[in-house]
This record gives C-alpha cells, sequence and structure tokens, in this order.
C-alpha cells in the first residue's frame, strides 16, 4: 500500500478513477480543523479524560446490570454472546461512543483527543501482546490458510468496487487498513499519500473498529450455524 502510495497517478488512470475527489477532501479537512484545532490547556485533557473513562465506566455499569439479567431470565441466549459481560461492555462502549460522535464531543479533537486515543491502543496492544505465546502459532498453522483466504477476499472485494465506482487508490488504501490494521496504521498509509490526510485514516479506522464490533458477532454467529 506504501508502494502504491508513490505511484497512485498510474493506478487512478487504470481504475479510470477522478482524483479531483482527493484534492477536495483535503480542503474539507484542513477546513474543519483549522475550526477546531487550538492550544490544549489542562482543563481540556480533563474533558477528554473524562468522556474517555466515562464512557468506559458507563460501559462497565451497563454490562454489569445487562448480563447478570439475561444470564438469569433468558439463559438460552447464552449461545448469542448475550451473556456474556465483555460481550455488552464493547458493544455498549462503542454505541456510546458513536452517539457522542454527532454531539460537541467531537470538537475534543481539536485538542488532539485521538492523540491520547492512540495511546491507550498502544497500551492495548501491549497488553495483549504480553499475554500471547508465539510459538502458539506452530500448533495450528492452517490458522494461516484461514487468514490468507479471508485477505484475499477482501482484496478481491475491494479492488472490485474500487473499479466498480472509480473511487481513487487512496480510498482503497485506506479503507483497507482502516479495516484490517486499524488505527495504528490506517494514518501511516493515509499520509503517505499527503500529511493532512493522516485524520482521514484516523477516522476511517474508528468507523471500522465500530462496524467490525458489530459485524464480528454476526460473522460469529453465522459461523456457528455452520459449524451447528
Amino acid at each position: 500500500l506504501l508502494y502504491g502510495a508513490g505511484i497512485t497517478d498510474r493506478i487512478d488512470h487504470r481504475l479510470q478513477a477522478d482524483p479531483s475527489a482527493i484534492t477536495e477532501l483535503k480542503e474539507k479537512i484542513e477546513a474543519y480543523r483549522s475550526q477546531i484545532l487550538r492550544i490544549p490547556n489542562l482543563a481540556d485533557t480533563v474533558k477528554v479524560m473524562s468522556v474517555g473513562f466515562g464512557v468506559t465506566a458507563l460501559a462497565h455499569f451497563g454490562a454489569d446490570l445487562i448480563a447478570p439479567w439475561i444470564t438469569q431470565n433468558a439463559p438460552g441466549l447464552a449461545k448469542f454472546s448475550l451473556t456474556s459481560g465483555f460481550f455488552w461492555l464493547i458493544v455498549l462502549a462503542t454505541t456510546l461512543a458513536l452517539g457522542l460522535s454527532f454531539t460537541k464531543a467531537r470538537e475534543l479533537e481539536g485538542v488532539g483527543a485521538s492523540r491520547y486515543g492512540s495511546v491507550f491502543l498502544y497500551v492495548l496492544v501491549a497488553t495483549i501482546g504480553m499475554k500471547m505465546n508465539v510459538m502458539a502459532i506452530f500448533e495450528n498453522p492452517g490458522l494461516f490458510l484461514v487468514g490468507l483466504i479471508w485477505i484475499s477476499f477482501h482484496a478481491i472485494l475491494l479492488i472490485a468496487v474500487a473499479k466498480l465506482i472509480k473511487a481513487p487508490f487512496f480510498f482503497m488504501a485506506v479503507g483497507s487498513q482502516a479495516n484490517v490494521g486499524g488505527a495504528a496504521s490506517a494514518p501511516i498509509v493515509a499520509s503517505a499519500f499527503h500529511p493532512s490526510l493522516a485524520p482521514v485514516g484516523v477516522l476511517l479506522a474508528v468507523l471500522g473498529y465500530a462496524v467490525g464490533t458489530y459485524g464480528a458477532w454476526i460473522c460469529g454467529i453465522i459461523m456457528q450455524g455452520i459449524v451447528s
């Protein structure tokens, strides 16, 4: 994808894409950032942390109420993971955050909210990594084949859609990385096209996380139905 960013003109020509959409997007992003961007003070930092930890606390509180209630009153829903506290924690946190994105809370991006989020994201990734046994990958190498098939479908679908709607390579590359790599790498790919487009990578990655939360659950249910 990074190599493709250097030859994007040739790729766009093959896709018969109109690159003017990228120019328009850059102008919109720069205009919006100039409206909300400001030097953060202590109050701004407190607001960002309050929103982040507040949403997390509400999600924990809701999960602690909903999961036990379903376990007691509808235990049959366990096959859909609806009795799992962790399931409700993630769903509630995602839903609340999406709701806040339609309020003035989104203006906290102007004081670097996504940078704070990235810090906690790296902490999460490091925490997952510390619990991982690297040698376990040799216990079931067939999973690599499954991953290869998934990524192949992902690539074929993106290329086909990009060709169909004549989308610039930028959207295909950043959209792909937003879904596969997430907020840790999508901004890097976006900034390879133009530094001002890095926020687009962040936004698409966050959208990918949100859609993935619900989509992965639905995918799991479908796979469960196939196996059973």
